[in-house]
């Protein structure tokens, strides 16, 4: 396997991973989850215009621009208010573990949308990350006893982040697949912020915000995306989704040690049922194409 690839990929993953740590840091400047949002999505359209006319790849067909809006609303809307209003509510740490319910919603979209076969290995991916949900959210309440102060709002925020990241894959294979990432993102992210701005508030902020919000733009969307896709060219997608994983670790870890946030027994099985999950689907995807190849 190329030592490099799973670098860059890693790489990535420790990037997203800090979307949680810059979000706390910002929601302490006063500045609101959606606001927050919407700066992450114009920064880092900015880098990916750079970026796209550096390439000379800018150019779309003009059929495609409803989808590329339709994916900007979806994928960038959605996906980023949902993810930090849930960081806001739920944490850094459960925040992450939700986002990660997007292999279980890729299987079923797969089937509904691609007409993709719904393999064992894919119904206990859904299966699992169920379970593990009900784990974290109901667990304390049901198996103990304890009553438990918990957003659910926070928690459907979760979930709704995993959905729309789902979209990504289903968005991809069936309608972008023919530009390259910065090109997609010049048109979605402009579209992204641009359904998000009824609903922000701006405050006002500081020279040391503003540096937090464009450092989290080119970190954790212009970065991490640009690096991951490096590492997919020197990779396989199923090793690179599995590197990827480690995404929510380095956001538990982060948020143990700097926010103090914990799960209970719990909580942390839970986690680790939706993780396993993760791996189920990639590794069940991973056998179908060998043996689709005759391998």
């Amino acid at each position: 396997m190329d030592i490099r690839g799973i670098f860059l990929v890693l790489s990535a993953a420790v990037m997203w991973g800090l979307i949680g740590v810059f979000t706390k840091f910002i929601l302490a400047e006063n500045v609101t989850a959606l606001e927050i949002a919407f700066w992450r999505a114009m920064f880092a359209w900015v880098l990916f215009l750079a970026h796209a006319k550096y390439m000379k790849a800018i150019k779309v067909q003009r059929s495609d621009l409803p989808v590329l809006l339709s994916f900007g609303l979806v994928c960038v809307t959605a996906f980023y208010a949902s993810y930090q209003l849930a960081i806001r509510d739920v944490g850094v740490a459960l925040a992450a573990v939700l986002l990660y319910t997007a292999p279980a919603w890729v299987a079923f979209l797969s089937w509904l949308v691609l007409r993709e076969a719904m393999n064992a290995a894919k119904i206990a991916c859904v299966c699992m990350t169920v379970a593990g949900v009900a784990c974290i959210s109901l667990g304390p309440s049901l198996f103990s006893g304890n009553h438990i102060d918990f957003s659910m709002f926070g928690f459907a925020m979760g979930l709704v982040s995993g959905l729309t990241y789902a979209l990504y894959y289903i968005f991809g294979k069936k309608y972008l697949h023919r530009y390259s990432t910065p090109t997609i993102f010049v048109y979605a992210l402009p579209f992204g912020a641009l359904f998000l701005l009824p609903f922000v508030d701006f405050v006002p902020k500081s020279p040391s915000t503003w540096a937090l919000l464009f450092a989290m733009a080119a970190v954790t969307s212009y970065g991490a995306f640009s690096v991951y896709y490096a590492g997919l060219k020197r990779l396989d997608a199923t090793h690179a989704a599995v590197i990827a994983t480690f995404e929510p670790v380095v956001a538990a870890v982060a948020a143990f040690t700097l926010f103090g946030e914990h799960f209970g027994v719990w909580g942390y099985g839970g986690s680790m049922l939706v993780i396993a999950a993760v791996f189920l689907v990639i590794l069940g995807g991973n056998r179908a194409t060998r043996i689709q190849n005759g391998f």
